[in-house]
């Protein structure tokens, strides 16, 4: 009797011989168009040209959640009559609600089949919020001439995985002080100097002209009872905010008798099943705790008095947004599985922490009510608030004018070149 067997292949495995088969397809297929090219060449004479089909400006968005980075540019874009291509994993990217003239939005579906796709492109330049170029599936096409990540955060930039941005050409930061992890991981690591422009922040840009029509709910005390809300927004993984403490925090929490809005970290809902699960379970009877699994988290900061969060970035957004006080949790932060890991201070979201915000540790959960107070009536934090805002967050509104300024400069650069 013949018997059969199945190969088992890890996903880390598989991840590694996708990456290898992307890479020498890539490789037969530009050595197979270089020589296509060199034959019309010879048979077309004189009258031939090099030139391919290459697209000037390309756009990658990863999810629907990036939007509002992308938007302000593709608006400038379509403005200046310049065409953009727009390609998305998201089927329900934003992008497909608006009836573009210059902008050919095009979803190339999720994963492997996006990176397939986007590994072959040709292209001047592309700008994405991904990051991790040439480290795992996604490469570098031999067809683009320039990479450009869009830090797509108001925090460091350094707190992407290991090796996040060292393969772009260019980053473009929200402040100045973004870049000076990223030159001194390009000094350790013997990588030459990328380019780094300080455009400004387009989500927050897109955010803040929002909240300005929305009717954002009017300051409230922590005595007005049920009227006050709070927002526990976490980012996602082992140091996250759930994932660490889950019920320790919002057991004394549902107590207080505030709404509680818990707004997870949308990849938690990919990642953390059975503990959003578990949550969701314990407090199913609780009245004033509600779950917002919304990609836009706009209306949920609108309605809060407070967040609480981690080491995400939120913590910012909703400081400069909504000018109101924050806690943090942060003090198990592990940074070593980021770049975070190998700089020699402290992240600088951590440094301005006390100054904005407060840190909250885990023997603070059982009187979370008091504390909450405490920090709500604190009229320092709001002076602080200001200057930091600043320095973080440059040429507000101005983001999407200057992405776009850049990227022609940069094709200009490249085909001329």
């Amino acid at each position: 009797m013949m018997s059969f067997s199945i190969l088992y292949i890890d996903p880390g495995t598989g991840s590694m011989l996708f990456s290898v088969l992307i890479s020498l397809f890539a490789l037969g297929y530009f050595a197979f168009r270089g020589v296509l090219i060199k034959l019309r060449l010879l048979f077309a004479g004189k009258k031939g040209s090099a030139k391919g089909k290459r697209i000037p400006y390309v756009i990658y968005n990863e999810g629907s959640q990036y939007w509002n980075t992308f938007k302000p540019v593709v608006e400038e874009f379509e403005k200046r009559g310049i065409p953009l291509v727009y390609y998305t994993s998201a089927q329900n990217d934003p992008v497909f609600d608006h009836p573009w003239q210059y902008v050919k939005p095009e979803f190339i579906g999720e994963g492997n089949k996006a990176y397939a796709r986007l590994n072959l492109m040709e292209a001047d330049v592309c700008l994405m919020t991904t990051p991790g170029l040439d480290v795992f599936q996604l490469k570098r096409s031999k067809g683009v001439k320039h990479y450009c990540h869009i830090v797509h955060m108001i925090n460091d930039a350094i707190t992407y995985k290991r090796y996040g941005l060292d393969y772009f050409d260019s980053v473009l930061l929200a402040g100045d002080w973004q870049g000076e992890d990223i030159r001194y991981l390009e000094k350790l690591r013997g990588l030459p100097p990328k380019r780094l422009v300080t455009v400004g922040c387009p989500y927050l840009d897109v955010q803040s002209a929002r909240l300005s029509t929305f009717q954002p709910a009017a300051p409230r005390q922590p005595d007005a009872g049920q009227g006050f809300t709070v927002l526990v927004s976490p980012s996602w993984g082992a140091s996250g905010l759930l994932s660490l403490y889950g019920e320790k925090l919002l057991d004394p929490l549902a107590e207080t008798g505030w709404n509680i809005i818990v707004r997870p970290h949308p990849q938690s809902k990919v990642v953390e099943k059975e503990l959003i699960a578990r949550l969701q379970a314990r407090y199913n009877k609780n009245n004033n705790i509600i779950w917002d699994f919304d990609p836009d988290n706009i209306v949920s900061i609108s309605k809060a008095d407070i967040m609480i969060s981690d080491f995400s970035s939120i913590t910012l957004d909703f400081a400069f947004l909504r000018d109101k006080p924050f806690l943090a949790a942060v003090g198990d932060f592990d940074p070593r599985p980021y770049d975070a890991g190998k700089i020699p201070h402290p992240l600088w979201q951590f440094q301005v922490l006390n100054q904005i915000g407060k840190e909250l540790k885990e023997e603070d959960f059982p009187r979370i009510g008091e504390i909450i107070k405490n920090i709500a009536d604190d009229p320092a934090s709001a002076e602080n608030r200001a200057l930091v805002k600043a320095k973080a967050w440059q040429y507000q509104g101005q983001a999407g004018k200057r992405i776009a300024d850049y990227m022609v400069q940069v094709q200009q650069e490249v085909t001329e070149g």
